[in-house]
């Protein structure tokens, strides 16, 4: 009865859609009939979702619910609501970061369901939200909103729109327009790029020779040494990995590391572990010592050889927090990270670095005193976990682990650059540092230490594989790398040629360009806004000039005395009068006077 049901439906489609008018039919459940070609689309088509069962194999744009053998629209996938009886349209691990509220860039359009793509896909005649929300109201002029989310110049066209730049800009993600710079285009110049007769003319900095015929840059003097740590102690080698040792055997579990330069200290922890140790290299024994208790979670370490201060971050405390060298004092100079991974200075400059890899990864700078935070990186970047400053040149690199690229950008956020793609060895990377013409990093997947060519990633040398051990943090020693200069006293662009004192821990952190003869009697006519600091010198000068002023004033005052009179006087005759008593002309001249008669003498006054 059942197969006899099921056909008088199937003759009930053919008599009133017959075939020629398009496709075959498909009888549903509750008796309609839908074309076979609707079938398994991921849409119930029937309205009882009967053309959507039984389906072993889903169109493409739809998703096949397993447990119940049926499919479902991809507009289903990740909307919050269970459309597969076992909730398997939810569970997908896009759906972990869709289900978040995002923030949409200004480069962005922001989807009616709230998912961002880029400005330059809307009204392009191809729906890229799922809810088709970037295809509608096409016939709007875009350019009046927000500029398009250009950052300069928009053009309205019959359909959406294009930004474009001024004359000697370039257009970057189809919205940014940043400077050209043909020095970082041709990217052949390790540090000075200069323009000779159009073509990058390369020059050195101080401590480094030019590599004739090239634009390298070798560093001389003091030969460069990679220090590593491991679950083994920490271990040093050569730049080519043909020499290593061991500098501790203590057994801990491998973290970041940085150096002071200056002193030859190293500085390192554990994410596990809530101490910070040092250990300087000139020591015979080379015992660590405690720099002072942090937080666990630390993950990145960064030395400020100018002011003499340690940076860090942490996912504990998801905050990034700074520490004297001298005196183990510290505290947190930005808070409500999310997940921050690394950390990097730039003390001549006065800025400071960090990346975060959680739900939006990114990475920002700020001055060394916290404030005028901006964000760098925010787009097309996974899981930042190591940075590193390119100091000659203004550059910072990063490792992105879960892109498994290495990457750089210019210190005001243009000029971005993939330098290093995946090749095998850049699968966990954890330490990175740059030196001379390579990129240098850890990777805990091979175990090895590797670099490559700094501007292309070409040349790759494995220079050293740990075997076992599993590497971590990674920090290069060459005292160039740490060059001396004035430093930016925490305010970045403003240089302090005198001396730069350090106050971050009052209320509000501060650096304070200061002139090193300052006596705290010019600081408390500074506090008291009666004048400006005077040096230890000026105070006694000063008292000497009074009294010699003073004493001139009363010898005008007796002169006067005299010729008024026609009478000498003597100073001494003004009796127990005393500069002490008073150094005021004024009151001086109102004190009794002796008028001298023959015969003898006679009290009066002036």
């Amino acid at each position: 009865m059942e197969n006899l049901g099921a056909l008088l439906l199937l003759l009930t489609c053919v008599s009133r859609f017959p075939l020629t008018e398009g496709f075959p039919k498909f009888v549903c459940n509750n008796g309609r009939c839908v074309p076979v070609n609707q079938r398994c689309d991921g849409v119930d088509h029937c309205g009882d979702g009967s053309d959507e069962i039984s389906c072993l194999n889903c169109t493409s744009g739809s998703f096949h619910c397993v447990a119940a053998s049926h499919c479902v629209s991809a507009r289903s996938i990740c909307d919050g609501k269970l459309d597969c009886s076992d909730g398997a349209d939810e569970q997908l691990d896009a759906c972990a970061s869709l289900s978040k509220p995002q923030t949409c860039t200004r480069s962005e359009f922001r989807c009616a369901n709230g998912h961002c793509v880029p400005n330059s896909w809307r009204c392009d005649h191809s729906p890229d939200c799922e809810d088709r929300s970037d295809e509608e109201n096409c016939d709007q002029n875009e350019c009046e909103i927000d500029n398009g989310g250009c950052s300069h110049m928009c053009i309205d066209l019959p359909f959406g729109f294009m930004c474009d730049c001024p004359s000697g800009m370039r257009l970057v993600t189809d919205t940014h327009c940043e400077d050209v710079d043909h020095c970082l285009d041709s990217d052949v110049c390790d540090q000075i790029c200069g323009n000779f007769d159009g073509s990058p003319a390369c020059e050195c900095q101080d401590g480094y020779e030019l590599t004739a015929g090239t634009g390298q840059c070798k560093a001389t003097g003091a030969v460069g040494h990679v220090v590593v740590s491991t679950h083994e102690g920490v271990k040093w080698m050569d730049l080519s990995g043909s020499e290593q040792g061991n500098i501790t055997y203590k057994r801990v579990s491998q973290g970041p590391v940085t150096a002071l330069n200056a002193n030859n200290t190293l500085y390192w922890t554990s994410p596990e572990n809530d101490v910070i140790y040092r250990m300087s290299l000139d020591a015979s024994d080379h015992r660590p010592a405690v720099l002072l208790k942090a937080s666990v979670g630390v993950r990145g370490l960064a030395v400020d050889w100018i002011h003499e201060l340690l940076y860090w971050v942490s996912t504990s405390t998801h905050a990034l927090h700074v520490a004297s060298l001298n005196d183990s004092k510290q505290r947190q100079l930005v808070s409500g990270l999310s997940r921050p991974t690394a950390v990097a200075v730039q003390p001549l400059l006065g800025y400071l670095f960090w990346a975060e890899s959680g739900a939006s990864p990114r990475i920002e700078r700020v001055s060394l005193d916290g404030t005028s935070r901006i964000s760098l990186i925010n787009s097309s970047i996974r899981s930042p976990v190591a940075i590193s400053i390119d100091l000659p040149r203004g550059l910072l690199y990063w490792a992105d682990s879960g892109l498994r690229t290495i990457s750089r950008v210019a210190f005001d956020g243009q000029h971005r650059k993939m330098v290093v793609e995946s090749n095998g060895y850049l699968d966990q990377p954890f330490g990175l540092a740059v030196f001379e013409s390579r990129v240098y990093w850890s990777d805990q997947f091979t175990k090895s230490i590797c670099s490559a060519d700094k501007h292309n990633g070409n040349m790759l040398q494995v220079s050293q594989r740990l075997g076992a051990v599993s590497p971590a943090g990674l920090v290069i020693l060459q005292p160039l790398l740490q060059p001396a200069g004035h430093a930016a006293c925490g305010i970045s662009g403003e240089v302090c040629l005198s001396v730069c004192v350090t106050d971050l821990f009052s209320e509000k952190p501060q650096f304070v360009c200061s002139d090193p003869q300052q006596t705290n009697f010019g600081k408390d006519l500074l506090q008291s806004g009666t004048g400006t600091p005077l040096p230890d010198s000026a105070f006694p000068w000063i008292l000497s000039l009074t009294v010699i002023i003073s004493l001139l004033l009363v010898g005008v005052v007796l002169w006067w005395q005299r010729s008024e009179f026609g009478a000498p006087r003597s100073l001494s005759l003004l009796g127990d009068v005393t500069l002490k008593e008073s150094q005021d002309p004024l009151l001086l001249s109102k004190l009794p006077v002796v008028h001298e008669h023959k015969g003898g003498t006679q009290n009066g006054s002036t």
